[in-house]
């Protein structure tokens, strides 16, 4: 998208410009049918005789004789929610560098929070699942977090009934060239790590880590070898740039996140906060405009149904 173009709070205050604005960004060379691929369409305009208005966007695919929009075969499919507020949904989640709770986007929007919820959870959804994933290379850094509240800090009832909800844990994994991976593991245990580091990190890497027992061999799969920092004896930059300053870094924003913007994360919905955290890392060095048009870029293929989420807390 060019720097000349307005962004989105500039286009979003008409449905009319909402459109053309996502259809210039999913259509950077013209429509193309969501259904066959074809390039060959038309823009359907009601009958001057028609008492009826026609629908805003719809186009008609030639080879396959099916109607669409730029909306169908998108997170935006099927929704009643005007796409003005979808595309300041996009803004404001990817603009704000901790995230932005669901009641802070039902107050801003002028929507229900049930659907500020499910539009934030759309979004997660799509900068979480990437269309072609490829492996962190260079020099990255790997460390482990757990997600949850204090037992003690619990409410009064939720204690008294016994009711205990163990921390999750998070691995991390940062790349010196700028893209960072995380998601929740079941343990941190060897095989869970080793299997972490293995599935995401090319073979001619250099491996960074704390000195957690559970690393330990790790480096006998990368070509650069395995380097460790031992901060229970304070140590926390070895000669040679040996340090897990950027990943404890990531985890800082995250946790801060958390603990500020959304308070409360059901363990189900873990891992699409992890890969929002892990989008706006990644991307935090262009404009917000510009992260924006990436996150627009990664709607497509994407549905996400009410019905497969389960509602446990406020997010």
């Amino acid at each position: 998208m060019n720097k000349k173009m307005p962004g989105i709070p500039e286009v979003a205050q008409s449905e009319e410009k909402a459109r053309a604005y996502l259809e210039a960004t999913l259509w950077p060379n013209g429509p193309i049918c969501p259904h066959c691929k074809a390039t060959d369409v038309y823009r359907m305009t009601p009958k001057a005789t028609s008492k009826k208005p026609g629908r805003s966007g719809l186009l008609r695919c030639r080879p396959c004789k099916k109607q669409f929009t730029v909306t169908v075969g998108t997170i935006f499919e099927g929704s009643h929610i005007p796409l003005h507020k979808w595309l300041m949904a996009v803004h404001f989640l990817t603009a704000s560098k901790k995230g932005m709770s669901a009641h802070q986007l039902h107050r801003m929007l002028g929507v229900t929070y049930k659907a500020a919820w499910f539009m934030a959870h759309r979004l997660r959804y799509a900068v979480t699942q990437e269309p072609v994933k490829s492996k962190l290379r260079g020099t990255v850094e790997v460390d482990e977090t757990y997600i949850g509240g204090k037992q003690a800090n619990k409410p009064l009832d939720v204690r008294r009934r016994g009711i205990t909800t163990r921390k999750i844990p998070v691995v991390a994994l940062v790349s010196r060239s700028g893209k960072a991976v995380s998601f929740p593991v079941k343990r941190t245990g060897k095989e869970q790590l080793h299997g972490a580091i293995n599935e995401n990190v090319t073979k001619d890497s250099k491996i960074i880590t704390d000195s957690w027992w559970a690393y330990y061999g790790v480096g006998k799969n990368f070509s650069k070898g395995h380097h460790t920092v031992n901060h229970k004896l304070f140590q926390y930059v070895r000669p040679g740039n040996i340090h897990t300053n950027s990943v404890e870094s990531y985890f800082s924003l995250m946790k801060r996140g958390i603990m500020g913007t959304f308070h409360h994360i059901g363990g189900q919905h873990l891992a699409q906060y992890c890969g929002e955290f892990a989008f706006r890392w990644n991307t935090r060095k262009i404009s917000d405009t510009a992260r924006a048009n990436a996150a627009l870029l990664m709607t497509p293929g994407k549905r996400l149904v009410y019905s497969t989420l389960q509602i446990q807390g406020a997010c």
